[in-house]
C-alpha cells in the first residue's frame, strides 16, 4: 500500500486539519468528489455503550437525504442481524465494496434493509476499527444506478480509513462521557 498516490486534495485535509472535526468536516465533500460519489457519510460510534450517530453527511446536491443525526443513539439490539454489512464492520472485517444492491449476495448486502434506511444503489461500507474495536463507518454511496468501484477507489479508502480510524476513536472519546 506504500505506492499508492492519494488524491493531494485528501492528502492536504488529511494532514493539515487540526482536529477530528475539522477533518470529518473537510473530508467528506472532497472524498464526494474524488469519488464521485453522490453522498457520503461518517457514522461514529462508541463500543462501549454501542451508540452512535452519523455525525457527519455531505450530498452532491439536494435530491439525496441528508442522514446527519445529532443525538447519540443506542444501536438496536437486532442491528448486527439485520444488517449484514454492519454485522461484518462489527466483526472488525475489510470494507465491503458493494456494486449493485439489488443484485448482492443477501449474506453480504440485506436489499430490503438498505432500501428501507439509506435508498442507494451502490455504496462503500468502510469500516474504521482500532485495536479489534468498531469506531466508525465511512459510507460514500451512489443513488439510482450501480456502481464499479476501482481499483483507485480501493486504494483510496483503505488509506483514508488508515488515516482517520484513531480520529474516530479521539471523537467519540472526547464527545461522549465514558
Amino acid at each position: 500500500m506504500t505506492d499508492i498516490i492519494m488524491p493531494q486534495v485528501l492528502e492536504q485535509i488529511l494532514s493539515n486539519s487540526k482536529t477530528a472535526d475539522a477533518v470529518f468536516s473537510a473530508l467528506l465533500p472532497a472524498l464526494g468528489e474524488v469519488l464521485n460519489c453522490d453522498r457520503v457519510f461518517l457514522y461514529l460510534r462508541n463500543p462501549e455503550t454501542k451508540t452512535g450517530k452519523a455525525a457527519y453527511c455531505w450530498c452532491r446536491n439536494s435530491n439525496y437525504p441528508d442522514v446527519t443525526t445529532v443525538e447519540w443513539k443506542k444501536e438496536p439490539e437486532s442491528l448486527g442481524e439485520e444488517d449484514p454489512l454492519f454485522a461484518a464492520a462489527l466483526r472488525t472485517e475489510p470494507s465491503i465494496f458493494v456494486e449493485d444492491v439489488e443484485t448482492a449476495n443477501p449474506e453480504v448486502v440485506n436489499k430490503d434493509f438498505e432500501a428501507k434506511e439509506f435508498g442507494h444503489r451502490a455504496l462503500i461500507h468502510a469500516h474504521l476499527c482500532v485495536d479489534g474495536l468498531l469506531w466508525g463507518v465511512l459510507q460514500p454511496c451512489i443513488f439510482d444506478r450501480p456502481r464499479v468501484w476501482t481499483d483507485f477507489d480501493r486504494q483510496v479508502i483503505a488509506a483514508v480509513t488508515e488515516k482517520i480510524s484513531p480520529l474516530a476513536v479521539a471523537f467519540v472519546k472526547g464527545a461522549q462521557p465514558t
